[in-house]
């Protein structure tokens, strides 16, 4: 009888441990699956953005014939933000492919507010209807990428804090949940892209 009990005893210890650590990893796969939505969300902002630049190239090109270098510097920078967001999205969360894709991303917003800068100088662009309409797309995508960025980075804090802490660090390192990187903005492009680009044609 007192055998029995204690087998009883040592099979509700196990049964409750294995509880335990199913509801911690449980909660480690929701936190990384909250992130990579988050990260997908930005992905979609992006693409957005990525696919208003050449409008707005080919609008401006009209009025800006002097401007090719500022036109040219806008297209390489589209391109190389281009290849930092497939990058990220091969390997989201990876530190060096956030930090990619955040360099790409505030060199692309530094060519672009040049570009904003140079058209406010040609009275008849300012007046175009297209390219007013695609100032305030861009503007407006602007806020959503920076919305869903600081969207990313608040799941990703959770999803670290939560792989960090005791005891769910054990069941993080036997499981391999590796820690996923904040998207952040290079420190001279950050004040820049904290506030959108204001435009008014």
């Amino acid at each position: 009888m007192g055998s029995l009990l204690i087998l009883l005893v040592f099979l509700a210890l196990v049964v409750g441990v294995a509880l335990w650590a199913v509801g911690i990893y449980n909660g480690l796969v929701g936190g990384r699956n909250a992130w990579k939505n988050a990260f997908a969300q930005i992905d979609v902002q992006l693409q957005r953005r990525f696919d208003l630049i050449p409008n707005l190239v080919e609008t401006a090109k009209a009025y800006m014939g002097h401007e090719r270098e500022t036109l040219e510097a806008v297209v390489a920078a589209r391109s190389a933000a281009q290849a930092g967001l497939a990058a990220a999205k091969a390997h989201p969360g990876d530190p060096a492919a956030m930090a990619q894709l955040g360099a790409t991303q505030g060199q692309l917003d530094g060519v672009l507010g040049r570009l904003l800068a140079v058209a406010e100088s040609y009275p008849d662009l300012k007046a175009n209807q297209n390219m007013m309409q695609l100032s305030e797309e861009l503007s407006s995508t602007e806020n959503r990428v920076a919305f869903a960025r600081q969207a990313y980075n608040d799941a990703v804090m959770g999803y670290n804090n939560r792989r960090e802490m005791f005891p769910s660090s054990v069941v993080a390192g036997m499981f391999n949940f590796a820690p996923a990187a904040l998207l952040e903005i290079p420190t001279e492009k950050a004040a820049q892209v904290r506030e959108a680009p204001k435009v008014q044609f």
